[in-house]
């Protein structure tokens, strides 16, 4: 019974709490027993306070008791992403500079979950300061793919997705720059948004007014997606872009026709970055599930050139904004990789950064007419399929050598730049059993509907249904 506690939907076990089918201490009791027996294979979730989530359990069964009003997701446990400022909770972004760090308050998307009535169970692994897309510190080490142990987990948000995969939990937070909730989402066959920019407002944030960092969900299923977002989203007046728009909209039914959607599928945006053949060609073989949910399917790309330079400028002078502080007093403890990219924003002129600027609204034009044509772009999330854990990230992709720790992200980063919420949804496995995502991209602001067609795929093809080899 406790197993089968900890793979219930977050939908289904947020019905069965308010019924009183089962109580939050049960529910605790069982993710604290399955995180002792699996997570020391995976290492997703690297502080756990038990006794704390338990006390919580019982305060929360007693306001049920009480017939006090409960939020959407009373009794739902989760370990937050560790880049989140938890109230009292040591929270170390991965670095040992941060590594007896306790914020005083909660990050607005904590705040929210905690106010929504989840149940906080500790803090999943990342990249020092969620630097890259796999999940690796020298704090805790790297987070194994619990489909393949030697594999990576992908990040930033690693270790959220395989706590997800494994039955950790039922509901994850996370964040995304360049793919840090896609990548990790394709790499567990989990479910990730990266949402518009402002539908799930960010506070604290050292540059409130940019959009290249968002906030957002990570699930097992399209559905549960929806649940978090509907707690997530809505305005904030401490965001300055934050969406009017409240978070009751995802509350809304999944079922949709799709009968007519038009489909534009691109193996790589035009030629833009190189895809291993065994995750283009498991991700062409899905194709005909729109096509028989009665979607035209056609091959065709927006022309994106310059997102490279745009994502490469902006996250730069974003990781000198935000850590030339600590490279200035903390230089030998932060990773090669991580000062390189610090020191890129610090060249950086305003020349750079307008041009940067000036490319972006290009870039956000062409998506919008290009979504004049079509109703959804298909493309894959990762180029590759889950890495040897060894590495800090792929040489080559492909056969053609990968400049730095950046390069192989394209398929998601050059999507980031142009603020369009997309979707990472399982689709498939390579021959030798590792997950491949599917990234669904939509227009601006236009969520639910994306979400509507990932239910729709998911429910046709349940590829999320395939458990791995961690539990």
């Amino acid at each position: 019974m406790t197993d089968d506690i900890c793979w219930l939907t977050a939908t289904g076990l947020a019905r069965a709490l308010r019924q009183r089918e089962l109580s939050a201490r049960e529910v605790v009791a069982a993710y604290l027993d399955r995180i002792d027996r699996v997570n020391p294979v995976v290492n997703a979730i690297v502080t756990l306070l038990p006794e704390y989530a338990l006390e919580q359990a019982e305060a929360a069964d007693r306001r049920l008791a009480a017939g006090e009003p409960i939020g959407p997701l009373h009794g739902i446990p989760m370990a937050h992403k560790d880049t989140h400022d938890t109230a009292g909770i040591r929270t170390t972004h991965g670095s040992p500079v941060l590594r007896d760090n306790v914020p005083e308050a909660d990050a607005l998307i904590v705040e929210r979950l905690r106010a929504a009535g989840v149940i906080t169970l500790g803090k999943t692994n990342v990249p020092e300061f969620a630097a890259g897309s796999h999940t690796f510190n020298p704090l805790f080490g790297a987070t194994r793919n619990p489909y393949a142990h030697d594999r990576s987990a992908g990040g930033s948000s690693g270790g959220a997705a395989a706590a997800l995969a494994c039955g950790l939990q039922p509901l994850a937070d996370g964040s995304d720059l360049g793919g840090s909730l896609r990548n990790p989402a394709s790499f567990n066959n989990v479910v990730g948004l990266r949402p518009t920019p402002g539908r799930v407002p960010s506070f604290p944030a050292p540059a409130p007014w940019s959009t290249m960092s968002v906030p957002g969900p990570l699930a097992r299923t399209v559905a549960d997606v929806a649940l978090m977002m509907s707690v997530i989203a809505g305005p904030d007046d401490r965001s300055p872009i934050s969406i009017n728009e409240p978070g009751s909209a995802f509350t809304a039914p999944l079922e949709r026709d799709l009968t007519g959607l038009r489909v534009a599928w691109t193996p790589d945006l035009g030629g833009s970055f190189p895809v291993e053949p065994v995750v283009r060609s498991t991700l062409e073989s899905q194709l005909t599930v729109f096509e028989d949910l009665g979607c035209v399917v056609e091959e065709a790309s927006p022309d994106l050139s310059g997102a490279d330079e745009v994502f490469r400028t902006l996250r730069a002078w974003h990781f000198d904004l935000s850590l030339g502080d600590v490279l200035d007093q903390s230089r030998d403890l932060l990773k090669p990789s991580l000062v390189d990219n610090i020191e890129q924003g610090r060249r950086l002129r305003g020349t750079d950064v307008a041009r940067a600027e000036t490319l972006r609204t290009e870039l956000f034009h062409e998506m919008r007419r290009f979504f004049g044509r079509y109703d959804v772009l298909a493309l894959p999330v990762a180029q590759v399929p889950p890495f040897d854990i060894d590495l800090e990230y792929p040489a080559e992709v492909d056969g053609v050598p990968q400049r730095d720790y950046l390069d192989w992200m394209r398929s998601c980063y050059c999507i980031s730049v142009t603020d369009s919420p997309a979707l990472s949804v399982p689709a498939g496995f390579t021959p030798d059993g590792l997950p491949v995502g599917l990234q669904l991209v939509g227009r601006h602001r236009g969520e639910f509907a994306l979400l509507q067609v990932g239910h729709a795929f998911e429910q046709a093809t349940r590829f999320g249904l395939r458990r791995p080899l961690a539990g």
